[in-house]
């Protein structure tokens, strides 16, 4: 559990799926709570974590990521769902789930984090580069170690 100016970080559970199908609706995605919180139960079995930031009420924003070995040395992780409420943006929820989800990578024995982001995500595109990420293709890479 990660508090921050009274936002609690942690993995998501299935009863927040309710709250995360609205949040997920605001963004143009569809998904019905019984599935979402079936869904949710299975990552926890895998080689994945999805995060919530709460505050009060439903989750503000969430965070999915995954992670695989690679051929060429530590597992790499890859967030593949970033969304914060849109009435509760610019208020450093996002950093947090970030920041949030790269401890999870480090604890999975990760060295680099990935983001995917769709073509037209200006906005996403924005926030990778303000938070050390470094573009790479269609998606966005950062070191999980420092560097010397």
């Amino acid at each position: 559990m990660n508090l921050r100016y009274g936002m609690e970080i942690r993995a998501a559970t299935p009863a927040e799926a309710p709250g995360l199908v609205t949040l997920l609706a605001e963004a143009g995605l569809r998904a019905e709570p019984r599935e979402l919180a079936d869904r949710l139960a299975t990552l926890r079995q895998g080689p994945a974590t999805a995060l919530v930031a709460l505050q009060w009420g439903p989750p503000s924003g969430a965070v999915l990521l995954h992670w695989h070995p690679t051929l060429t040395g530590a597992p790499v992780a890859r967030i593949t769902l970033l969304l914060v409420a849109a009435a509760q943006r610019r208020q450093g929820i996002g950093r947090l789930l970030l920041k949030a989800a790269a401890q999870a990578a480090r604890v999975a024995g990760c060295d680099r984090l990935e983001i995917a982001t769709p073509p037209g995500a200006a906005d996403l595109q924005g926030f990778c580069m303000a938070t050390g990420f470094a573009a790479a293709g269609g998606s966005f890479v950062r070191s999980l170690r420092k560097q010397n």
